[in-house]
């Protein structure tokens, strides 16, 4: 038995047809919902694992020791770099990236706008490298049981996810959307 002339493709590799799925048109909206579900699962990870050392009681066999850790300010301080870092990529206007970069008239503000670019980066990679670093010199070269290392991993999972959804919505807003208009005189 064989296909249909008017079915067969001679590129295809497999004989049963994948199913097309229709996200083309709708890719913006899905990149951007993707990039808000990244930020949100880093963030919950995070103020869960604060609110979880917040709580921490002693072991039951040493009720009167006091608990090894914390979540303290210099954990938090990874994250708020990596969020200052995102909306410093994601506030820039795409447009102004793309040009000569001349010292005079358009070029110092195509200059700038790399600069913040690259202020941005800079402080989303900061941020993760703050958090691997915090996790490193306060969770894991102590050696704590591992009900306090996930604190260290919720703050570098934070960190990451902040930075994937950066480039998530930076890609997102790059696409053009089928409603968009662009108008010059």
């Amino acid at each position: 038995m064989s296909l249909p002339r008017s079915s067969y493709d001679p590129r295809r590799v497999c004989i049963i047809p994948f199913p097309t799925v229709a996200f083309a048109q709708h890719k913006r909206t899905l990149g951007v919902y993707l990039a808000g579900a990244l930020f949100a699962l880093g963030n919950w990870l995070f103020f869960d694992a604060a609110i979880l050392s917040s709580h921490a009681k002693p072991p039951p066999d040493a009720p009167h020791d006091t608990v090894p850790v914390h979540v303290t300010f210099v954990d938090w301080l990874p994250g708020i770099f990596s969020l200052f870092g995102l909306l410093i990529v994601n506030l820039i206007d795409k447009e102004k990236l793309v040009g000569e970069g001349g010292a005079f008239g358009e070029g110092g503000l195509v200059w700038r706008a790399r600069l913040f670019l690259f202020v941005g980066f800079a402080l989303m990679a900061g941020g993760l490298a703050g958090s691997v670093t915090v996790l490193v010199l306060k969770y894991i070269l102590p050696a704590y049981p591992n009900q306090f290392l996930y604190y260290g991993y919720a703050n570098v999972s934070q960190n990451v996810s902040l930075m994937l959804s950066a480039v998530v919505l930076w890609l997102a807003q790059n696409t053009s959307n089928e409603y968009e208009y662009r108008l010059s005189l």
